[in-house]
């Protein structure tokens, strides 16, 4: 079989087209246990149970730079790249014996941080060109300016929480 050159670019459009659609999903957290029985075992008292999450940073695209009217040089010239992740619930409980001098209310205190979704933005950079653009009343040179520079501050939004439980 013979294989034309309007064939092989459709073979290569589904092959692409199918690794595309194959990619895996990505896990939000990876959960994790804390091993504390070696505390335990070598000190001989009940020790704290945490339980926690760590979380998979997903790194999205970067702000696309833009031009304007007037400038030599795109803005932002170090584009902010955006990064989410979820910081998964995290878990501490440990046994809170004879809390009121009596064996029956031995009971269990607990700190707990729900999961929570945590959206961040690098620090990006602005800066101008030490040139302007071409002068027609300087023979098409361009003239010296004083250069700018900005820092576009890096952002944290998420809303983490704790609940203090005692049973």
């Amino acid at each position: 079989m013979k294989m034309t050159a309007r064939g092989s670019i459709a073979a290569l459009m589904t092959c692409m087209a199918a690794a595309g659609a194959a990619t895996p999903a990505v896990a939000d957290s990876v959960p994790v246990g804390v091993p504390l029985e070696a505390v335990e075992t070598t000190l001989g008292v009940p020790t704290p149970h945490v339980v926690t999450a760590v979380p998979v940073p997903v790194v999205g695209a970067p702000e696309a730079p833009r031009h304007h009217k007037g400038d030599m040089l795109p803005t932002p010239l170090l584009p902010v790249v955006p990064i989410a992740t979820d910081l998964g619930v995290t878990r501490v409980t440990s046994p809170v014996p004879n809390l009121l001098g009596d064996p029956s209310t031995d009971g269990e205190g607990s700190l707990e941080s729900p999961d929570t979704t945590l959206r961040t933005r690098s620090p990006g950079a602005v800066v101008g060109s030490p040139l302007t653009m071409p002068d027609g009343s300087n023979s098409g040179l361009p003239n010296l300016t004083a250069p700018k520079l900005g820092v576009i501050a890096p952002e944290v939004i998420g809303a983490p929480t704790a609940l203090l439980g005692l049973r």
